[in-house]
């Protein structure tokens, strides 16, 4: 139409005009209406703070009195006057001002690129809306969230469904399924660590045995315990040594046994976290519960004699902190010791709430490694349960309390008041050194222990160690010259556990000790005084026998100790204080337990020991624990985990490749699969995007390097246990032995000669110790087993949650020429050499360790090999061992697809 006509159309019919007018108006007006889009802190505004901003504005360090950490601290007045964030208000905002400015020494960033303009107006627009922060997604609880369906169907495994429904997004396909063989190698490796047992495999690629069938079978198999086992040492820093400087032996097997047999009967991940952090304060806990605690006994201490053992024990608590947030909260705690966080809303004085949780354990970086769990002989453990079933059937209260109290005092020699808490002390001198910490005595010297209540105390016992040709000790009331209670004569040589009866009084009396003695020198040192309570059914017969075991239980050699967690009572509860800048020597306020209240919500809950803050892990609405855990399983099978920092969900993580996925595991795994770890790997392993083939080409690489989108399976090298294991077992030589103290394998001499003030020899393990399992092999902090540092695995000085994995000539060069390599690669070389001619024993080594045949390729390759090899040295034997050895490098053995 033109613009004539146009023109006379509105002039001769008005209404036509006044239609079209209202039609634009409404339209405009609709469109002013429509609500702003809201912009995200989490998903907008807090990465460009992370990013561009925390570095100088953050928990930290707060340059011109404003931080980003926390909102309060935002939206302060700044050193200048001015407000920095005005909420709804970006035009009065400093912050606006100065990231739009002009003259580079006033905009922000400082000494940086400027904000691009679409950041900037994403921050104008969240502060005119409000300037409102999001709680980081990992710090809120996980939501069930609905599972996708696909094309109106539901997959058979929800973990299939919300991959494919990211994938989808993207118009990706998932790759085909993996062959038989791959998915057996990968599953087996994943699962137990080592290749599949035969009987199992040719059962399954000959399909007697169907996939599920056969994960379950693998998850029943003894190796998958062990296999579970070796990847929690790491996180638990277990080792056989103290670490520093001496680096002395330490007898804590049973605390990895313990890890094991957990792995393997399918312990919940509740109970597992109980017992590890605070199996000792259960009503009556078992021995293996006390053996769970070892968990925090891994911790290093200082045998040096110079060192001052309370420095050594807050340094051993501060490990306990670090260690607990972030194996079970995937939290970076270790700078919160000195100020607030730099990055997550998490105060330096929390920290402290956190340390009071552990500071009152009995441990104290003595040599002794006390307290120790001891382990009787069998004669001692029939007579221990004698006393046992005495008092479990004479006690006419708090049965299990006094249970608890008697395996405390005969199995662990606690609880005791050690020097420090003497009082009244007269000549004494305290040494409080690691290599002695014992109260040094002279004649006439005393001292006194805190008054209590003795009315229930039939006994006493003493750590003493005489050092005088003769001398006694006395035991008052009250004083020096008070009723005398007891009376025991000593000579040089007497060092044990000092049992005293005593016949006291009721009511609260002190009781006064005093040396007597000829000379000058020290008499005796004293080390630690407990307390027996009185036994139940006094009056009745056979009362003595029992009172006789009790003096031979004390007095008998342990066949085992292990180090546990015991928790102080009474006179030796410790306070605890926040640590000024995190020294230890500087005490600031006075702190009880607790947890940050960023992770505690709106429950304000009640943490005021490690027994409450073990539930308060485990309660169903606490938004990490069991993220944590699925994240790291998922890691252990795909080499990624939804997150990939694993150590740190916290805002300088990464964000989950699939957020969905990570919390519906998570509520299954602390929900529908009762925490069972072996449900949550079974549930993993039958997804069809675990069984993935691996395979990718140039454009599925380039697209997505790391595989986080899950388009494939999961490619993996092997781990430094793995490697060793796998190859003793193809072997043959692998020992299917379990537990015990570590073992002694090969390994070149001389590695440990550089140990200052240390004669312990690495004494190589015969007969099948030599072959055992990599998890028992003894590993001194100062020099673990080259096979182990040398692929990538961690001394355990600290906790490790993430291994870096290298590729390097000297992993190469242990392979090829380390003894135990070609040990195993002579072995193999036997195991073929009667299946005829050269190309049948290659094919014969290629099914025992990669179960399939050579192709032509690499048959050829290895008759050159071969022949050369005998060429060399005319040796059949030694020939086919260089080929087997040449196996034992090779990509697909040392991975898994």
């Amino acid at each position: 139409m033109e613009k004539k006509q146009y023109f006379n159309l509105i002039v001769e019919h008005p209404s036509f005009m006044q239609r079209t007018l209202l039609f634009l108006l409404v339209t405009v007006t609709v469109w002013a209406c429509q609500p702003e889009e809201r912009v995200s802190f989490n998903d907008d505004i807090r990465p460009i703070f992370n990013e561009k901003c925390i570095g100088c504005h953050g928990g930290v360090k707060q340059a011109g009195g404003f931080g980003l950490v926390f909102r309060e601290n935002a939206l302060r007045e700044t050193e200048s006057g001015a407000y920095a964030i005005v909420p709804g208000e970006p035009g009065r905002s400093e912050i606006i001002r100065r990231v739009r400015h002009e003259d580079p020494e006033l905009r922000m960033p400082f000494d940086a690129e400027p904000l691009a303009e679409a950041e900037i107006q994403l921050l104008e627009r969240w502060i005119e809306q409000g300037a409102e922060w999001e709680e980081h997604w990992a710090y809120q609880p996980p939501v069930r969230p609905d599972i996708p369906s696909l094309g109106g169907e539901q997959a058979d495994n929800p973990i299939d469904a919300f991959v494919r429904a990211s994938l989808s997004e993207k118009n990706i396909l998932p790759a085909p399924a993996a062959k038989k063989r791959i998915l057996l190698r990968r599953v087996s490796f994943d699962l137990t660590g080592l290749p599949a047992p035969d009987a199992l495999a040719d059962a399954y690629l000959e399909g007697e045995l169907d996939y599920e069938a056969l994960v379950d079978s693998l998850l029943a198999q003894p190796s998958y315990g062990e296999h579970q086992a070796a990847k929690w040492m790491e996180l638990a820093r277990y080792a056989d040594s103290r670490g520093y400087e001496r680096d002395r032996p330490r007898s804590i097997w049973r605390y990895r046994d313990w890890v094991v047999d957990a792995y393997n009967e399918d312990l919940p991940y509740d109970d597992f976290i109980t017992y590890q952090l605070a199996g000792d304060l259960l009503p009556e806990p078992s021995e293996e519960q006390l053996v769970a605690t070892g968990f925090h006994r891994n911790t290093m201490s200082n045998g040096e004699g110079g060192t001052e053992n309370e420095e050594y024990r807050v340094a051993a608590v501060i490990d306990r902190v670090n260690t607990t947030w972030e194996v079970f909260q995937g939290t970076t705690m270790a700078c919160v010791q000195c100020h607030a966080h730099p990055y997550d809303p998490i105060t330096h004085e929390e920290f402290y709430t956190s340390y009071a949780l552990f500071n009152n354990t009995v441990d104290h970086d003595h040599v002794t490694e006390a307290p120790l769990l001891r382990t009787l002989y069998a004669a001692d453990e029939r007579k221990y349960q004698r006393l046992e079933a005495w008092i479990r059937e004479r006690a006419e209260a708090d049965r299990r309390e006094q249970v608890r109290s008697w395996r405390q005092l005969i199995k662990v020699r606690e609880p005791r008041l050690r020097p420090d808490r003497f009082e009244h002390v007269e000549g004494g001198i305290f040494t409080a050194r690691a290599d002695e910490d014992v109260m040094y005595l002279h004649a006439g010297n005393s001292f006194s222990l805190p008054a209590r209540d003795l009315s229930e105390v039939g006994a006493l016992h003493l750590d003493l160690r005489a050092m005088a040709l003769a001398g006694s000790l006395e035991v008052r009331l009250d004083g020096r010259e008070g009723p005398l209670l007891a009376e025991h004569p000593f000579a040089r040589g007497d060092e044990k556990d000092l049992r005293l009866p005593l016949d006291a009084p009721d009511g609260s009396h002190a009781l006064y000790f005093i040396i007597r003695g000829e000379g000058t020198g020290k008499l005796a040192a004293v080390n630690a005084i407990g307390y027996e309570p009185t036994l139940p059914g006094a009056d009745q017969a056979g009362i003595e026998e029992i009172k006789g075991y009790i003096g031979d239980l004390l007095a008998a050699r342990d066949s085992v100790t292990t180090p546990v967690m015991v928790e102080t009572s009474g006179e030796s509860r410790r306070e605890s204080h926040l640590f000024d800048r995190g020294n230890w020597l500087v005490h600031g306020k006075t702190v009880s337990g607790g947890v940050p209240e960023l992770l505690d919500g709106d429950s304000d809950s009640e943490v005021g020991d490690r027994l409450d803050f073990a539930r308060w892990l485990t309660k169903p609405d606490q938004p990490l624990t069991s993220r944590v855990a699925v994240n790291r399983a998922w890691a252990q099978l795909f080499g990624r985990g939804l997150v990939p920092t694993i150590e740190d969900m916290g805002s300088q993580g990464e964000r989950p490749s699939n957020g969905a996925l990570l919390d519906y595991l998570a509520t299954e795994f602390s929900g529908p699969l009762g925490w069972s770890k072996k449900a949550l790997l079974r549930r993993i392993v039958l997804s069809q995007t675990y069984r993935q083939s691996s395979e990718a080409g140039p454009q599925e690489l380039d697209r997505d390097p790391n595989n986080a989108l899950l388009a494939r399976g999961p490619r993996k090298r092997l781990t430094a246990e793995e490697i060793r294991d796998q190859a003793l077992a193809v072997s043959g030589l692998l020992s299917r032995k379990r537990g015990g103290p570590g073992v002694m394998p090969p390994q070149p001499d001389g590695l440990w000669d550089n140990i200052p003030y240390s004669n312990i020899q690495w004494v190589t393990s015969e007969g099948e110790d030599r072959y055992r399992r990599t998890l028992y092999t003894y590993l001194r902090r100062s020099s673990i087993h080259p096979v182990m540092t040398t692929f990538d695995a961690s001394n355990r000085e600290v906790c490790l949650s993430r291994r870096t994995i290298t590729n390097t000539p000297l992993q190469a060069l242990m392979t090829l020429n380390d003894p135990a390599y070609l040990e195993v690669a002579d072995r193999l070389a036997a195991r073929v050499a009667d299946r005829g001619d050269l190309a049948a024993q290659i094919d014969g080594l290629y099914r025992m360790m990669l179960r399939r045949d050579a192709d032509p390729g690499e048959r050829e390759i290895l008759t050159s090999l071969y022949e050369k090899a005998y060429a060399a040295e005319p040796d059949a034997h030694e020939a086919l061992a260089v080929v087997a050895n040449a196996l034992l490098n090779t990509d697909e053995f040392l991975t898994t697809s």
